[in-house]
């Protein structure tokens, strides 16, 4: 059985993502644990699973993981703008030297998926694709940048553009786009919209998840390739977004040029290339709305940020 790393595993994506490996890998999860300290601990009864309380930033223990594992998945980032700003230091040395250290580090038999951003293509014309120049304008997207671009010269290697993602995970995210739409709909019945007209897509973060596993159980026809990983049928702008809230809630919506987003995102992407290796997304906004329903109705005071 192959042993899977994954670094940052207790956050959003990674909570989820060990879901869909556990019964065919050996997950050795990874994480300093800065945020829900509980988000796996419904995988701790599971024979493969094995959790490391570390910080990527300690290159030793870094080192040592890295070489017993066969393939590499490196979630852990300071995620999103605000955080980023406010740790600069912290963000070049998780986003961006910890992801060097593993590419120096890992041999040419290991797999990596590394999860990029479409923030680096910034505020962009016509449709994104993976051969549209990268354009990062906050240091979030430009460590992520950066870090993709360690990954892409070494063998073995398979890099992702993630759209924003959304719906509920274990550990949950209430400043994402989508999951933030649907909380203010539910707590205030009203959106006040700036920069309304800018586009921008999404998936389902199961999605993202099932990804993962399908460029590891088509690697030889994925390997040594960055892809776009969005719902095409989600190019959207926030209006458009907000009024499909709208027909699951009581809503109001109001447009008020009263900010701009530092992060600027605009852009059309394309996921067509890793359509055409045959995989498919299954969840639409619909799907999430209803499942980020059921999840605020669980929490009682659901702002989970990362800043």
């Amino acid at each position: 059985m192959k042993k899977i790393l994954i670094t940052g595993a207790a956050g959003y994506i990674g909570s989820e993502l060990i879901n869909f490996l556990l019964d065919d890998y050996e997950v050795v999860a990874l994480d300093n644990m800065m945020y829900d300290k509980t988000s796996l601990l419904r995988y701790t009864s599971h024979s493969n699973f094995t959790f490391i309380k570390g910080d990527v930033r300690n290159h030793d223990l870094l080192t040592k993981l890295v070489k017993d594992a066969d393939v590499i998945i490196p979630l852990a980032a300071l995620v999103g703008f605000p955080l980023c700003d406010k740790f600069p230091e912290d963000a070049r040395a998780i986003n961006y030297e910890a992801n060097q250290l593993i590419a120096d580090v890992k041999r040419d038999d290991q797999l990596v998926i590394y999860p990029c951003t479409n923030s680096g293509y910034g505020s962009s014309e016509g449709v994104c694709t993976e051969e549209s120049p990268l354009n990062p304008v906050s240091l979030y997207g430009k460590t992520k940048v950066q870090a993709e671009g360690a990954y892409k010269s070494v063998e073995n290697h398979v890099t992702f553009r993630l759209a924003t993602v959304f719906g509920p995970a274990s550990r949950m995210r209430t400043d994402l786009l989508v999951n933030n739409f649907v909380l203010k709909t539910l707590r205030e019945k009203l959106i006040v919209l700036y920069e309304c007209e800018f586009m921008r897509n999404y998936v389902h973060i199961h999605d993202v998840c099932r990804a993962f596993v399908f460029v590891l159980e088509n690697w030889s026809e994925c390997k040594n390739q960055t892809y776009n990983v969005g719902n095409d049928s989600l190019n959207m702008n926030k209006l458009q977004l907000a009024e499909k809230v709208a027909e699951h809630l009581p809503l109001e919506i109001m447009k008020a040029e009263f900010t701009t987003d530092p992060d600027v995102r605009d852009y059309v992407v394309s996921s067509e290339k890793i359509y055409s290796k045959g995989f498919e997304c299954k969840y639409d906004l619909d799907d999430g709305i209803k499942q980020l329903l059921n999840a605020y109705s669980i929490i009682e005071e659901p702002w989970y940020a990362n800043y």
